[in-house]
């Protein structure tokens, strides 16, 4: 996992060009979902690596560099203040900075705008699905204004809250109970604020689901299930360690990046073992008589963030000194 986790942020720290905001991040054409949502995922990922690492590890080093260059192209939070004017009532910039407030980063206009609105009716209000609430709630505790709802309340309304029947299980439930158990446990930072029954729910189910979206070349949302795994109390499985991330490192390529979804390889010709399929002086990634498929930021960037984020949790987990960066409370 080390391995893994080293060759996934040096991805992202080589291709963290593709995170650049445009000029025109402000007008209203921009879709926020290829600009504002990439350099969100990359604050809010790299702020966990780097606080379930210590201070001289390399996997630190770069991941608070990249928080550090995500704080830079929001131009140190007045980009979010901006962003919240034009539309006060858009949840992702409260998000976003929520991202770095996790991180210590913080901006007085924008917490002054954000204790303002969290307290209208209209905030409490906005009708959204119960997972994203839970992010909205998590989002409130970082930055420090009043809770809009209790989270206990919100959680069970949720797929996950439910302990549905595990074979429903699919897509849109998966990715939706991940990010649950992100919102609830704060990205896997303070594991004790998940509630006992769904711990054991999880802990019993998760080995299947994973095993079937690698059985099915869904490696994001598999590597998503694996971070889950690491946000529960206690540290995941040996067994399930042992299995699945044999699987995952598998698919990384040689220059770290990890698909989203489908075939790690295609058939061609053999990578150099000099070359961009050989890591740490070993034999190149995939074997002889395959050459590696290239890799489109877009459709790689989010599953390689997960890679780094869920091998950095497993190992922080397994660590001898775990301590929480939140002792005690609750949901």
């Amino acid at each position: 996992m080390h391995g893994v986790a080293g060759a996934a942020l040096d991805w992202v720290r080589d291709n963290r060009a593709g995170f650049v905001l445009p000029d025109d991040v402000l007008e209203p054409h921009t879709d926020v979902n290829r600009t504002m949502k990439p350099l969100g995922e990359l604050a809010q990922l790299c702020t966990t690596v780097s606080r379930r690492t210590r201070p001289g590890d390399p996997h630190h080093t770069i991941a608070a560099s990249l928080v550090r260059f995500a704080w830079q192209q929001v131009r140190e939070g007045e980009l979010l203040v901006d962003l919240a004017r034009n539309e006060p009532f858009a949840t992702y910039p409260f998000e976003i900075y929520a991202a770095f407030a996790g991180d210590g980063l913080r901006h007085e206009g924008f917490e002054r705008l954000a204790s303002v609105v969290a307290t209208t009716r209209g905030w409490a209000l906005t009708e959204q699905h119960a997972n994203r609430e839970l992010g909205l709630l998590n989002s409130e505790r970082r930055i420090g204004v009043p809770p809009h709802a209790e989270a206990e309340q919100v959680l069970r309304r949720t797929w996950l809250g439910g302990l549905p029947e595990p074979w429903t299980f699919e897509r849109a439930s998966g990715y939706a109970l991940t990010h649950v158990v992100f919102h609830v446990t704060d990205w896997g930072n303070a594991p004790h604020r998940m509630p006992d029954d769904i711990a054991g729910y999880l802990s019993t189910w998760l080995p299947a689901w994973i095993d079937g979206c690698f059985e099915n070349g869904r490696w994001d949302l598999g590597g998503e299930l694996l971070a889950v795994a690491a946000c529960l109390p206690g540290p995941p499985p040996a067994a399930l360690v042992e299995t699945c991330w044999p699987v995952l490192a598998a698919v990384q390529d040689g220059t770290g990046a990890v698909p989203e979804t489908g075939p790690p390889l295609v058939r061609g010709e053999a990578a150099a073992p000099d070359g961009p399929g050989a890591r740490d002086g070993g034999a190149p990634r995939g074997g002889a008589g395959e050459r590696e498929a290239p890799r489109e930021f877009l459709n790689c960037y989010h599953s390689t963030l997960v890679t780094a984020f869920a091998a950095a949790l497993t190992l922080a987990r397994h660590s001898p000194a775990d301590p929480d960066s939140d002792p005690g409370g609750s949901v």
